[in-house]
């Protein structure tokens, strides 16, 4: 069998250090196994294990925080919180280094498909996935309102209205919209909540009223209003970037 040729070699070699660091930590995990709830090496340890330092250690670990696969408790140290492999990010859009520029990009896709994702869902909903929908809905607010951490029920929420459509291409969608729900959160450190609040409220009173017009606006709406504050944090941020202001905005 033959080996890898010049231009792998010379992919692997590009590979950005976190990004390669984040992947051996993965493989890690899987590997092993580290099983949920287990306590990792400490940074110093996996520094050794991967021949990276140890702030190359600490943005690999916190790209998994993101991605939901671990848990830093203060303190304490770090836990594997969740074993979804990379197939739930198949694009590896997790790994890419602009967080901003993605969340818009991915924001921009989003407007394209969950619209008519939700219009979907509430024309094919059954009794059953319009009570789960509303049990997610209920949850997100009550996590919201209380301050705790409402990411995973929000992603579960997204997730439950790709699969109220009954399609099951849509359902294939969920790992794009999930890691887009993920780079939001991580960007706006949750800010949003009463905006969550209330336009989750709205696409689901829509489905729940089998209403596929209303469903595509408030989805709309729910998106347009988390474009803007990725854009204006990304003015922010390239604002202070070396090099002036912000480049015009393409999306």
């Amino acid at each position: 069998m033959m080996g890898a040729g010049p231009m792998e070699q010379e992919k692997t070699e590009r590979k950005p250090l976190g990004a390669r660091v984040e992947e051996e930590l993965m493989a890690y995990i899987l590997g092993m196994p580290v099983a949920v709830g287990e306590k990792l090496p400490n940074e110093f340890e996996l520094g050794q294990m991967f021949q990276a330092g140890r702030s190359t250690v600490r943005e690999a670990v916190k790209s998994l925080v993101t991605r939901g696969i671990l848990e830093v408790r203060r303190g304490d140290g770090t836990y594997v919180k969740s074993h979804r492999s990379l197939a739930d990010d198949p694009l590896g859009l997790s790994r890419l280094d602009d967080k901003y520029k993605l969340a818009l990009e991915l924001l921009e896709v989003r407007l394209v498909l969950e619209p008519e994702i939700a219009a979907s869902a509430a024309a094919h909903a059954t009794a059953q996935d319009k009570a789960e929908l509303k049990a997610l809905c209920d949850e997100v607010e009550q996590l919201c309102r209380t301050g705790r951490d409402h990411i995973p029920q929000d992603i579960a929420f997204h997730t439950c209205i790709a699969r109220c459509s009954q399609n099951r291409v849509m359902e294939m969608l969920v790992p794009m919209i999930n890691t887009a729900v993920a780079t939001f959160a991580s960007l706006t450190h949750r800010s949003l909540r009463q905006e969550t609040i209330e336009t989750h409220r709205a696409v689901t009173d829509a489905i729940l009223d089998g209403d596929a017009v209303g469903a595509r606006c408030a989805m709309v709406t729910h998106l347009a209003c988390n474009r803007q504050a990725i854009l204006a944090l990304w003015k922010e941020h390239q604002s202070h970037a070396p090099g002036g202001g912000p480049a015009a905005d393409g999306t």
